[in-house]
């Protein structure tokens, strides 16, 4: 027997482009805070770049998924069954990597915040930016941004891993579905 709701947190398809702009959302927005802000937190010189374009091509992902289900287009959904995998696999050695280095620069990024939010001076140097820390890096502490960044790393995999899912699920149903036209266009049967 085949289970048309199992594990849903929301109705399928709406509740899929929900998730998949929230994905967008959050994505884009942490992207665009590591480019501007990562070189107070990552000392080797294209390594927030790198943290930044993997959150972006997470955003895009879901962006394509999110138009994918709203348009019930079969190709794209494959499309993204296809991609998010992937996806996954690097947004996992990514947070990795990311919570590794954090731990590595503890006493730079402590530094920092001692010295008024300026950057470290080896980046400094080396000209990686200009301007001080956000005063929310170090009001928090390092303990206190360090557990955030990990929270936060942790509840975008589950998040990507769940929209995997859910675009899978869509997938199976659109399979399942094409003879009898499933609950779109007139009913299950359309007699």
């Amino acid at each position: 027997m085949w289970c048309d709701n199992c594990l849903l947190l929301l109705p399928l398809r709406a509740g899929a482009i929900a998730w998949a702009s929230i994905i967008f959302l959050y994505s884009i927005i942490g992207g665009i805070v590591l480019f501007r802000y990562g070189q107070f937190l990552f000392f080797v010189y294209p390594e927030w770049q790198i943290y930044g374009g993997i959150a972006m091509a997470v955003g895009a992902t879901a962006a394509i998924n999110a138009i994918a289900l709203s348009s019930r287009s079969y190709i794209w959904t494959r499309v993204c069954k296809f991609l998010w995998p992937f996806v996954l696999v690097i947004s996992a050695v990514r947070a990795i990597i990311m919570i590794v280095e954090l731990q590595r620069g503890k006493e730079k990024i402590t530094w920092e915040c001692a010295n008024g939010g300026q950057l470290w001076t080896t980046s400094a140097a080396a000209g990686y930016g200009s301007g001080n820390a956000p005063s929310g890096f170090c009001t928090a502490g390092f303990s206190s941004l360090n557990a955030a960044f990990i929270v936060c790393l942790l509840v975008d995999l589950v998040f990507q891993l769940y929209m995997l899912f859910l675009n899978w699920r869509f997938s199976k149903r659109l399979e399942h579905y094409s003879s009898m036209k499933g609950p779109f266009y007139g009913g299950y049967y359309n007699a």
